[in-house]
């Protein structure tokens, strides 16, 4: 070490990028899935007592569709896409999509907390319904926030499936 390094010491400008998982994922970062690049621009944390979980909007050009990630037993991931699927209330037992028809597994009600382009439903409380098709493959996820049902079609992935890059956040 040189005198003009003890008396100029190099600063590290590089700022420390934490390793991410599917439960740190944030605004931001790029998801790489099933060969396309996908920047996270919203995230959706849903509370129902002391359970968890998240949604994370993801955007391609024009094209968005959300990673769902909760720690059940295990860790589970899904993709999913919103589809028009008219539906009143009450949540029906059953419902019918492409020739499918999918039966109701849960319902409720949760808190949620909104980052990024979800920030505007921050504190909000909507109701929700999963339904599942016979083969227990597709997953039809409806959420009613007050003005309207908004119902999505997705599926289970691994967690090899996706690559998390962190962004400059």
């Amino acid at each position: 070490m040189g005198i003009f390094s003890k008396l100029f010491p190099k600063k590290n400008t590089k700022p420390e990028v934490k390793e991410r998982d599917p439960l740190s994922i944030e605004i931001g970062d790029i998801i790489e899935y099933d060969l396309g690049d996908y920047e996270v621009v919203g995230k959706i944390t849903y509370r129902q007592g002391n359970y968890e979980w998240i949604s994370y909007q993801l955007l391609q050009g024009r094209d968005t569709i959300w990673l769902a990630v909760e720690m059940d037993d295990s860790l589970e991931l899904g993709i999913y896409k919103t589809i028009a699927l008219p539906v009143q209330k009450p949540f029906p037992k059953e419902l019918n999509h492409e020739g499918k028809t999918y039966y109701l597994d849960e319902y409720g009600e949760a808190r949620v907390v909104g980052e990024g382009r979800s920030r505007n439903i921050n504190g909000r409380v909507m109701e929700y319904a999963e339904y599942y098709d016979e083969e227990e493959e597709l997953f039809i996820s409806l959420e009613d926030w007050g003005s309207e049902i908004e119902a999505s079609i997705g599926y289970e992935i691994e967690d090899y499936e996706v690559k998390i890059i962190a962004g400059s956040n």
